[in-house]
């Protein structure tokens, strides 16, 4: 391999190994302005869009130990990656696509599981990770203030009959 194509492939391979998700598109039919106007959405959601030669996907994919996608490599391909929320991204790509119809869903990989178009749009269904640490959260937290309640409950009925009692006295 030439040395130029070294060095972009290198470039693809450290940007996939630092991220847990890669979504494949096609791009086509999407103009400079359009692509840089997606770029600029999924930088919101902390991703990033890469175009990318299919030969030299291949080989990053190969040498990570990364699932195949062949079937995807076909015709122009960029790929989105970040650093965390897949689902921010995929949801990014899903809005998109909806406004302009471009650029198309192929496929991805999710911590080395092949995700189908279908698969990635339901992900982007899903509630951003912040949403849903917040629903965990307060799934984990309500037994406990409903131990507190429970706790506080003979307490409180005691001071009730305790001050129904010193009125009647009184």
């Amino acid at each position: 391999m030439r040395s130029e194509k070294t060095s972009i492939a290198n470039e693809i391979k450290g940007r996939i190994e630092k991220s847990p998700y890669v979504i494949l598109t096609d791009f086509t039919g999407l103009t400079v302005s359009g692509f840089s106007e997606l770029r600029g959405r999924l930088a919101k959601a902390n991703a990033r869009a890469m175009v990318v030669k299919n030969s030299l996907l291949r080989i990053t994919l190969k040498e990570l130990k990364l699932p195949d996608l062949n079937g995807a490599l076909l015709g122009p391909t960029a790929i989105v990656y970040g650093d965390k929320d897949v689902a921010a991204a995929a949801s990014v790509l899903k809005t998109f696509n909806k406004e302009f119809k471009k650029p198309k869903i192929k496929g991805g990989i999710l911590d080395n599981a092949v995700l189908s178009q279908v698969e990635i749009e339901m992900i982007a269904d899903l509630p951003s990770r912040e949403v849903l640490m917040a629903q965990l959260l307060g799934v984990l937290s309500a037994p406990a203030s409903q131990f507190v309640r429970l706790m506080n409950t003979p307490a409180s009925q005691l001071v009730q009959v305790l001050k129904a009692k010193s009125e009647k006295a009184a």
